[in-house]
């Protein structure tokens, strides 16, 4: 890790080493301004030895606000927040860098809820959001691009080291660069350089706000991925233009646009794409210009890290989702470490699945992300227990690690003769394989702790009273579930557990009825296709992947498309006979015939295990249900109950 611990030095400023945190939304703010809780979240990155922390895109003008919670960087109020950021980032060794930006024709809702007026280049509508803006006047430009220098003269104010200005994922200043979205024919629009003078004018008023001491960098999108999006030669040719002219102390370089579903998906990418798939991108430009260029993209290992700065594509690495899979990261690799890291699977489920429904992000494998304020620093326990954990799925095991942790003595039985539950047959779907790491990663830790692990134990009263526990955690999970079909006798109908296990003979047209909308229909439709079957997905929900983050989801809608599965939506299982399925319209209630079948395979949620749980009631004290077999739900759930219950035990 020679390379990747190395500092670099930028305008009077030294990074301690190659690893950042890029700027992302956390939803952790009061009224539009950071909280404490946002700067508890960014000094465990910082504590956890990251060199640098960018924080989260901030409206440098009013016309950007929307209902999208965004830091009002063009108010004062602004300023004490930054500053608590700042320093209990900078007391580590930390830099810190807020962002700038404006969305343009981005934004849906305004702060109250009603239609906003979208501001852009010029009135050309966006595929996305469906967000018909209005074209810039002059005089609109010119309150814009003033708005930077004062927003940048606060964030000096706040002690920060530096402004990254947004021009990437199709936000206004992108917009201005994009000749299909600039139609413009005054000075702004028609030529490169004159697509290019918005950009270049906010960033002479970023540095004029920010003075000579502060970095100032920008943030670009090289390959929008999408359609009518910017090109890589392009934007090669706009970064080294940028740094040519000595507009910028360094170019962070990442993919994607905000403005159409495919180049969203690349915003936050899913384990869908390769690790590190954007630094052939950076190592265009850096081979071009001699200012720092930065990189993210699925870079989730340091080892990844180490080797695009060792091979030259990049001079710093974007590692966000790591970070947020493990703050301590950083240290832990630079001491060599590299076992105890705790690596991001790219699920996307926690951190961006919600902060695009609003809330803060979190993390499935790691809950203590975004709650350090409550779970930053657990207390070691008063009083050792023996605490007994029944199942070693991903909530049984982080429960054991954090009661081994605090000092309890723990063992964990587990039935089967590898841990993970149902962790084990999500990783067996396409493109899945990754998800595997969740039980890697958990079970590592319960080591770590100390905790004792039996494999092919099934717990009883008796086996569990044999421990003499003091306190017991039931994780045993849940079971598929099964409802009365018409014709069941006569129809073949098979589980989604079993097709998975290869326990399941599949016929070559097959329907899957996908009662919640998840990663399983998706998954075993994509599975069988590619198998050879013909295949259609109805799904008891609006869309396939209703239940599952849009960067996850969409990605695989356009897998399945390719693959010819057909999509049915607003269906509710009947029954079946040996050559047809039988469904409800869940909102016209009229039936659905679907002829032509050999097979259908139900995936229509899951029941909890109670038996044992009824079998100990009354007879253990201390006894606690988490995860599925409290209500079935999902790892992020399960591995939040472990911790909140290991945590108070």
């Amino acid at each position: 890790m020679k390379h990747l611990f190395s500092p670099l030095a930028i305008r009077g400023h030294t990074l301690k080493n190659l690893i950042f945190s890029t700027g992302h939304m956390t939803v952790m703010l009061k009224d539009n301004l950071p909280t404490k809780r946002m700067a508890a979240y960014h000094a465990a990155r910082a504590k956890g030895g990251a060199g640098l922390i960018i924080i989260e895109a901030a409206r440098a003008h009013v016309s950007g606000m929307s209902g999208r919670p965004a830091i009002l960087a063009y108010d004062d109020a602004c300023i004490p927040g930054y500053a608590r950021i700042a320093r209990d980032c900078q007391q580590h060794g930390a830099k810190v860098f807020a962002q700038l930006t404006h969305p343009g024709r981005e934004m849906t809702t305004a702060m109250d809820g009603t239609q906003a007026v979208a501001l852009a280049p010029s009135a050309v509508p966006n595929e996305r959001f469906h967000v018909m803006p209005r074209a810039m006047t002059t005089q609109d430009i010119t309150d814009i691009v003033a708005s930077y220098s004062n927003a940048s003269s606060r964030l000096k104010k706040a002690g920060l080291d530096g402004v990254e200005i947004v021009a990437s994922h199709g936000v206004l200043a992108a917009q201005f660069l994009n000749p299909k979205v600039n139609l413009r024919t005054d000075t702004y629009g028609g030529s490169r350089e004159n697509r290019m003078r918005f950009l270049c004018d906010i960033l002479r008023a970023a540095r004029s706000g920010a003075g000579r001491g502060m970095i100032v960098g920008v943030r670009l999108s090289i390959d929008e991925k999408d359609h009518d999006g910017l090109e890589p030669d392009e934007m090669i040719t706009v970064a080294t233009s940028l740094a040519d002219q000595g507009l910028v102390d360094y170019l962070n370089v990442t993919a994607g646009t905000s403005a159409g579903l495919a180049g969203s998906t690349h915003i936050v990418p899913p384990m869908a794409f390769e690790t590190a798939y954007t630094a052939p991108l950076a190592a265009a430009i850096k081979a071009k210009v001699d200012v720092p260029v930065f990189v993210a993209g699925r870079i989730n290992q340091p080892q990844i890290g180490e080797q695009i700065v060792a091979s030259g594509q990049a001079d710093m690495c974007g590692m966000t989702r790591a970070l947020i899979a493990d703050p301590l990261m950083p240290n832990k690799a630079k001491a060599g470490h590299l076992d105890n890291i705790r690596a991001c699977v790219a699920c996307n489920q926690a951190c961006v699945g919600h902060m695009l429904n609003g809330y803060p992000i979190l993390c499935i494998q790691h809950p203590e992300t975004g709650r350090e304020l409550e779970f930053g620093t657990l207390k070691p326990a008063t009083s050792p227990k023996n605490v007994l954990v029944v199942g070693g799925g991903p909530g049984g095991l982080k429960a054991a690690a954090i009661a081994a942790s605090r000092g309890h003595h723990v063992t964990l039985l587990e039935a089967q003769s590898t841990l993970g539950g149902q962790v084990r047959l999500a990783q067996m779907l396409p493109g899945r394989a990754e998800f595997g790491g969740v039980t890697d990663n958990l079970a590592r830790e319960a080591t770590h702790a100390g905790v004792d692990i039996r494999l092919n134990i099934r717990a009883t009263r008796s086996t569990i009273e044999q421990h003499q526990p003091d306190a017991v955690i039931l994780a045993v999970g849940a079971k598929p579930r099964t409802a009365a079909l018409e014709g069941e006798g006569s129809g073949h109908i098979v589980q989604a557990w079993d097709v998975l296990q290869g326990r399941a003979n599949v016929g070559s047209n097959v329907v899957i009825a996908d009662w919640r909308g998840d990663w399983i229909g998706l998954g075993l439709a994509e599975r069988l296709a590619r198998d050879g079957c013909h295949v259609r997905l109805a799904v008891n929900a609006i869309t396939v992947g209703q239940a599952i983050p849009q960067y996850a989801r969409d990605v695989w809608l356009g897998t399945l498309h390719k693959l010819g599965v057909g999509i049915i939506p607003y269906m509710r299982l009947f029954g079946a006979d040996a050559v047809s399925a039988y469904f409800q319209h869940t909102l016209s209630q009229e039936a659905v015939i679907m002829d032509g079948v050999d097979t259908v395979v139900t995936a229509l949620g899951h029941d909890p295990e109670t038996a044992l749980a009824d079998e100990l009631s009354g007879h253990i004290k201390d006894l606690h249900l988490i995860g599925d077999c409290l209500s079935p739900r999902s790892v992020e759930e399960a591995v939040l109950e472990g911790l909140q219950i290991a945590a108070q035990i």
